[in-house]
């Protein structure tokens, strides 16, 4: 785990101080090492490149593993973020063809199968990653990023050069990239939360598709790109279905072994655990490799009412696991929140708590942390799963009556629990697309389209679908086969998992040069339980993940595994209208000033909030604060906040 940089550029003058600025910009993501290498694209005097690395270092921690790398017998050379589970075996096949190795790693594995492979490659990794690999016959640069989007890859294309990076503001840190805010950018942050992919909040910043590849030549140096990135992957199609006991040991079976692929570092590996058989599984597993895994727990005791922190100790105690909780009080909760929103690369309303455990996890020296992130995505445990093909077939049957009736009686429900957000969503359910994966969108809203119109975005305006999503080409959208269940799984993952989840915890943990590896996320796992049918992975009558509670039924015990999910909320709408009401006030503010923006709806959300806390839930007020710290702390090239350039006078 790393953070990788480069620059494309036909002025070589500016190529290396840019890249090493970006590379004093996260020294976070490496605090061990870090390399600089110079890259020829043209002829003498023509365009050139230049990459960046800072590392973590996690797997041979000896100067072998140093980066960027450059293979010694053809010139090729590799910055990699990230980590490839199945190096062993690849670099097996490798010797088998004659390759000799320095290193004990997987930078050199891969770097090696991409001068044997090419692009090909791709399709034999298993493991999460972004990489620029350049081949020097070609003189081309390869782009890439693993299947889910684990690791994050964002790319500035310019008039003159091209711009790359593990984090945004590493990006606008090269003093190359405009940092002109993009009002499509913020209007999808306020419509689910988090910026939707591809955007960011900057005009020239673009997130990498996950799952795609791109090479770039001399061309990018002036602006032209020869193609536009490819997928080599994408979610599997149904398959024939095996039955239920197959399913379960097949499923037992590929979670061994991605604990213990995931086990695999020469330094500390932890466990986030909470209350959930998710975590549990993982920790269960890792105990079983490795007896003196740690298991860590978020909790705000004092703070505010019951936590998981108890549960979760009583788990790790019949697990025979060492638990440490972390735990929140009203004594450290601003400096934490503060660090939280000032080091915040992309803003979002999710990942405090994984900011705080990950700052937690640092402290007592462990590098590597195994999530239990993805079990609710491909095995069905969140509410869409059956909120979403509900609301689908009870729209599609009311659909003979007329708009504004059907829109009143629903949104007539929505009013009777007495929350103006709930009626908000209602009306969007109603007025919106009306099949699972539309339901299923919907219900990840944060912000209202009523509400974001009042505002001043408008989707149309802004140049976003009637959802408040880009339609690019290369969004890794389902391909929907009549299946509700695999419809809504896809949906979550190619959106609220990778879009929120994923990239909030490599920001968060990343903060604090903390890996944070997602087990349920191992390839070979995903591509067997998305090609199952739905049936086979959530009953009807029984629990949520019947199947991942099946595949586990003979490792937990039946008071863990018939635990339902309890969820882990932090009470954040406190501290909002409490601790934290004034610096939440100033991002407010900060929000309402932009030019485009309707600034008094702005405040009349914070208003209604901080009148009635059942009236708006605090994700949608706090979609505005983050949103406003983010302006705070931007910085453009010129050293200016980017903000103010947006701002009024």
């Amino acid at each position: 785990m790393c953070g990788i940089c480069g620059v494309i550029s036909g002025d070589p003058r500016q190529v290396e101080p840019a890249v090493r600025r970006m590379m004093a910009a996260m020294v976070h993501r490496g605090p061990n090492d870090e390399g600089y290498q110079p890259l020829p694209l043209g002829g003498e005097g023509g365009p050139v490149a230049g990459f960046g690395f800072r590392r973590l270092s996690i797997l041979d921690l000896s100067p072998t593993g140093h980066q960027p790398m450059v293979n010694s017998a053809t010139g090729d050379c590799l910055v990699f973020n990230g980590e490839i589970y199945n190096f062993r075996e690849l670099r097996k096949d490798l010797e088998a063809r004659g390759v000799s190795f320095r290193s004990t790693g997987d930078t050199e594995v891969l770097l090696h199968a991409l001068s044997t492979w090419g692009e090909a490659a791709l399709e034999k990794l298993e493991g999460m990653f972004a990489f620029a690999f350049y081949e020097a016959n070609s003189r081309r640069i390869l782009l890439a990023r693993d299947p889910l989007g684990i690791k994050p890859l964002y790319v500035a294309q310019l008039p003159d050069g091209l711009v790359f990076a593990s984090e945004i503001r590493t990006v606008l840190a090269s003093g190359l990239v405009p940092g002109d805010l993009d009002v499509a950018g913020i209007a999808g942050m306020l419509a689910y939360g988090a910026v939707q992919s591809p955007r960011t909040i900057y005009e020239r910043i673009r997130s990498f598709p996950a799952g795609a590849s791109q090479w770039l030549d001399a061309g990018a140096a002036s602006g032209r790109i020869p193609a536009e990135p490819s997928r080599y992957w994408s979610f599997p199609k149904a398959r024939r279905p095996d039955g239920p006991a197959l399913a379960a040991e097949t499923v037992r079976t590929m979670l061994h072994s991605a604990v213990l692929k995931h086990l695999v570092a020469d330094v500390p590996v932890g466990v986030f655990l909470s209350a959930g058989i998710d975590s549990t599984i993982i920790a269960s597993f890792a105990r079983e490799y490795t007896p003196q895994v740690t298991a860590f727990t978020v909790g705000f005791g004092a703070v505010h009412g019951e936590d998981e922190v108890d549960l979760a100790a009583a788990t790790a105690k019949a697990l025979g696991v060492k638990h440490v909780a972390v735990h929140l009080d009203a004594a450290n909760m601003p400096d934490k929140w503060h660090d939280w929103l000032a080091s915040m690369d992309s803003p979002s309303v999710d990942g405090f708590n994984t900011y705080v455990v990950s700052r937690r996890l640092a402290a007592e020296g462990v590098v590597v942390g195994l999530s239990g992130l993805g079990a609710d995505e491909f095995f069905g445990g969140y509410s869409t799963f059956t909120r979403g093909p509900g609301w689908s077939r009870l729209l599609q049957t009311l659909s003979f009556l007329p708009d504004w009736l059907r829109s009143g009686a629903i949104a007539g429900i929505g009013r009777l629990n007495g929350r103006v957000g709930a009626a908000e969503k209602m009306r969007d359910l109603v007025a919106g697309d009306p099949s699972v994966a539309g339901i299923t969108r919907s219900l990840r809203r944060a912000m209202s389209n009523g509400r974001l119109k009042a505002m001043g975005l408008s989707p149309h305006e802004v140049g976003l679908a009637a959802d408040y999503l880009d339609r690019g080409p290369m969004r890794l959208e389902p391909e929907f086969d009549g299946d509700p269940f695999n419809t809504v799984s896809r949906i979550e993952a190619a959106h609220y998992m990778r879009d929120t989840l994923l990239r909030d915890t490599d920001a968060n943990s990343m903060r604090h040069s903390l890996e944070v590896r997602v087990p349920f996320l191992d390839l070979p796992l995903v591509n067997y339980v998305s090609s199952l049918g739905g049936h086979a992975k959530r009953s009807d009558r029984g629990p949520s993940k019947s199947l991942l509670r099946e595949a586990a039924a003979g490792v937990l015990s039946p008071a863990i595994a018939n635990r339902p999910k309890t969820g882990f909320t932090l009470p954040i709408g406190d501290w909002m209208r409490g601790e934290m009401r004034e610096s939440c006030e100033e991002s407010i503010h900060r929000v309402a000033s932009l030019p485009f923006i309707e600034g008094e709806e702005v405040r009349r959300v914070w208003l209604s909030f901080l009148k009635d806390d059942r009236a708006i839930h605090w994700s949608r007020p706090l979609a505005l604060v983050v949103l406003g710290s983010a302006l705070e702390y931007a910085v453009s090239p010129s050293g200016d906040s980017a903000a103010c350039a947006a701002l009024p006078g």
